[in-house]
């Protein structure tokens, strides 16, 4: 098993600066070591760590709770997707963008559902690889072309909510945007946070496969969700 490089604790609430604190979870060193090196030359980006198995992947993101991890698929100890869904369980406001050589569906669909908010392929040019850093850091959703195209593909095939393994707390946010109610509303009415309501909905968002609040109500009420409207 290889160590758990960290360079420093994270602070689970951004910096002030609004600087994005990144983990890099890779099993390949050179591949890491380029991908680092990649990133430390990006302003606003600060690569806290590497770490080279999914389980220290989880780890980690539970112990420093950086801003984002770069996860590949094919480690040993954890595969990337495990890993994924424990961070998401155990470290929720910890965002994951897969960076991986593979688009199996297997491997597509089950990483959206266990939870990551970006799907990338290696090869992706440098600055695809650091806005899609920045976009799942601010709680959005971002697919490469080609898997964004094969997601929302397939959706339409599939019984959303019943396999795309929402959470029931999930369920409850979709339900209610799908009333057409926004997230304050939201918030209040379930008594949360907003920054909590906003990262359920970028994970609702990465499991359907959309990026717009109109396609999960779409997708939504395909599934018999908000039928009864605002109220």
């Amino acid at each position: 098993m290889s160590p758990i490089d960290l360079k420093g604790s994270v602070d689970p609430e951004r910096s002030v600066d609004d600087r994005v604190r990144v983990l890099v979870a890779d099993d390949h060193p050179i591949v890491r070591g380029g991908l680092i090196a990649l990133l430390d030359t990006l302003d606003g980006l600060d690569v806290v760590g590497q770490v080279g198995t999914g389980r220290e992947a989880v780890e980690a993101a539970v112990a420093h709770r950086p801003d984002v991890v770069v996860m590949d698929l094919r480690m040993p100890d954890l595969d990337g997707v495990e890993a994924t869904r424990q961070i998401r369980e155990r470290a929720p406001g910890v965002a994951v963008l897969v960076l991986t050589m593979f688009d199996e569906d297997a491997l597509v669909e089950g990483a959206l559902a266990a939870g990551a908010r970006g799907y990338l392929l290696k090869g992706a040019e440098s600055s695809e690889i650091e806005r899609a850093i920045r976009t799942v850091a601010s709680g959005d959703t971002v697919l490469s072309r080609s898997i964004a195209e094969h997601v929302l593909g397939r959706v339409t095939s599939v019984p959303v909510v019943a396999s795309l393994g929402l959470t029931p707390r999930e369920r409850e946010v979709l339900e209610l945007i799908a009333r057409g109610l926004g997230n304050a509303t939201i918030a209040a009415r379930l008594q949360l946070s907003p920054k909590t309501v906003g990262n359920h909905i970028s994970a609702i968002f990465t499991k359907l496969g959309v990026v717009t609040r109109a396609e999960a109500i779409v997708r939504a009420r395909e599934a018999g969700l908000g039928a009864g409207g605002a109220r």
